[in-house]
């Protein structure tokens, strides 16, 4: 079960402001990731917890957001507060694309994050420091929806070596909402996972793109774009 003491994850957090999505992708060795590393809210920010994994700090995080607190004031906060913070790894963007991070001294090498605009990528127990960099790189040049660019991003770090242990656990959330959607749906424009697979990336991909088809779809039956 995830959250084993032994960390080891690669994850993205942005957002597309301009046309209103947050998101995560998130890939690891044990499983059940997408239970714990991603937390997203629509017009409020996304996060990723990881390493020695504080599950608190997704709730919190968005709870912060949601009073207006910039993304390296929330990391700030949860950090300090915390005991253990030199044990944790953390990413966050937050309603407006500013990004922050934070990877304690004592999260196992390769441990790191790079952070831009409207993006940061981080990871711990790597194969290597080439796979953080890569992913940002992936994400900047990759156009499009942002659960594509998220998954590139993805796809980059696993090629770069990902989690030194191998990987079997991956998942994305992307939250969105239109003007004309049911108040009572939910944000979850995307929110899939995979585990106790051979190549979680790769199918993730897979159901990635047929769930794109049918949002595609859905859309068309109602006239929209």
């Amino acid at each position: 079960m995830y959250g084993r003491p032994e960390g080891g994850t690669f994850s993205v957090v942005a957002c597309d402001e301009d046309r209103k999505y947050w998101g995560v992708a998130v890939a690891t060795k044990p499983t059940s990731v997408g239970a714990v590393v991603p937390w997203a809210q629509w017009r409020v920010g996304a996060v990723a917890t990881q390493a020695e994994t504080n599950y608190f700090y997704g709730p919190r995080a968005l709870e912060l957001l949601r009073r207006g607190r910039s993304a390296d004031e929330v990391v700030r906060r949860l950090t300090q507060s915390d005991p253990k913070r030199a044990r944790r790894q953390l990413g966050i963007v937050d309603a407006r694309g500013r990004s922050a991070a934070w990877t304690g001294a004592e999260c196992r090498d390769w441990a790191g994050h790079v952070s831009g605009e409207g993006v940061s990528c981080q990871g711990n127990l790597l194969a290597n420091e080439r796979v953080v960099p890569a992913m940002v790189r992936a994400f900047e040049r990759t156009r499009g929806a942002l659960s594509r660019r998220l998954f590139a991003a993805l796809v980059a770090g696993e090629h770069a070596g990902g989690d030194r242990r191998g990987m079997e656990s991956a998942a994305i959330v992307v939250v969105h909402r239109e003007k004309w959607f049911d108040p009572a749906w939910s944000d979850r424009w995307v929110d899939l996972r995979v585990d106790q697979h051979a190549r979680p990336v790769t199918e993730l991909g897979r159901i990635l793109r047929r769930e794109e088809a049918a949002t595609r779809r859905f859309l068309a039956a109602r006239g929209r774009r």
